[in-house]
């Protein structure tokens, strides 16, 4: 039989959850600062100053960064299932515990090898030089991008 009264702490939970959400931002608008500046009022967008046409060309490393993030978000959405059946599968009714084992750290050290290997490549490198020369690259890669629609026309 339906019993509508045991779904009552869910209703509970999200009744708090969207009490706190409101309450934060009515305090953040009550006591934050009010000084409107014109750097606070542009819109954010991925690092990058948001002028010039929305079809300008980004650096090939915000999409590498980007692939990163995915990689190793996919990484961790193998390794909690992972560890949360090891410890059955481990156990005597299947055994499979060292081959679990040695396949995770198989797995670990492959990616642990990418990551030597985008370290390497300085694609985590987001000093002055590295900012400079991501630039660099997408005003050629405008320029570029310019000279074939002057051609088109």
């Amino acid at each position: 039989m339906f019993d509508l009264k045991a779904y009552l702490p869910i209703l509970l939970m999200f009744i708090v959850a969207a009490g706190f959400a409101v309450s934060q931002v009515l305090i953040s608008q009550l006591i934050g600062p009010k000084r409107r500046t014109p750097t606070k009022l542009m819109p954010y967008e991925c690092g990058k100053d948001p002028v010039g046409s929305a079809r300008e060309r980004f650096s090939v490393k915000f999409y590498l960064v980007a692939m990163i993030f995915v990689l190793f978000d996919i990484e961790l959405i193998f390794l909690v299932p992972w560890a949360v059946v090891f410890k059955r599968l481990a156990g005597p009714e299947f055994g499979l515990g060292t081959l679990m084992y040695v396949e995770m750290m198989l797995f670990i050290a492959l990616l642990f090898v990418g990551f030597v290997y985008i370290w390497k490549k300085g694609i985590l490198d987001w000093s002055q030089a590295a900012r400079q020369e991501a630039e660099a690259e997408a005003e050629m890669l405008a320029g570029q991008s310019g000279e074939r629609l002057r051609r088109a026309a």
